[in-house]
């Protein structure tokens, strides 16, 4: 049974790490997960006057995009010990209105990346415990705090080192059945 994966990355940037990592998780992960990358680029800030019974279109799509998928991905970088503002706003937009968030229930997992050593570790916490309140049972193991990932790539965002697709297809392998484990109860 095929799985689907909402995909959300923490940049905005064309050429980002994150995006690539999270197409490098997609390239190594199991066929039974389906991605589908949610874009976040015109979703627009929150702002509870507008969450009415016809908030705008962008909102109304992310929640859509959101509660169709079986299970959710973060793949962020870390901006000052935690998460972009604008991943976190588009967290608590499809997290809105309250006691109807897209989120709740679904299986989840955090990847964190740096072109530094510390691989955007309190991004990654930061986040898991914004799920935890979202009621999103995340993976613990493996962690995926991502360090050195400016030399991952080659100029057309292809994963270039074997022991990295190694640990990310481990990874993926992990999420899916991290994503079967949770479904079931």
């Amino acid at each position: 049974m095929s799985r689907k994966i909402a995909v959300l990355v923490g940049s905005l940037r064309k050429e980002s790490f994150s995006r690539k990592v999270a197409r490098a998780i997609e390239a190594e992960a199991p066929d039974s997960l389906a991605f589908e990358h949610v874009d976040l680029s015109s979703v627009g800030h929150y702002n509870q006057d507008l969450d009415t019974e016809n908030p705008p279109p962008e909102w109304a799509k992310l929640r859509a995009a959101i509660k169709s998928a079986d299970a959710v991905l973060f793949v962020t970088p870390e901006y000052n010990r935690s998460v972009p503002g604008f991943l976190k706003n588009a967290i608590d937009i499809a997290s809105r209105p309250y006691g109807k968030s897209a989120f709740a229930g679904k299986p989840a997992a955090v990847v964190s990346n740096s072109p530094g050593a510390i691989g955007g570790f309190g991004a990654n916490h930061h986040l898991r415990q914004t799920l935890h309140f979202l009621d999103m049972p995340a993976l613990q193991q493996p962690e995926m705090y991502l360090g050195g990932v400016g030399d991952w790539f080659d100029a057309d965002g292809k994963l270039v080192k074997d022991d990295k697709r190694q640990y990310l297809a481990k990874f993926g392998k992990a999420f899916a059945d991290w994503i079967e484990l949770n479904l079931a109860k």
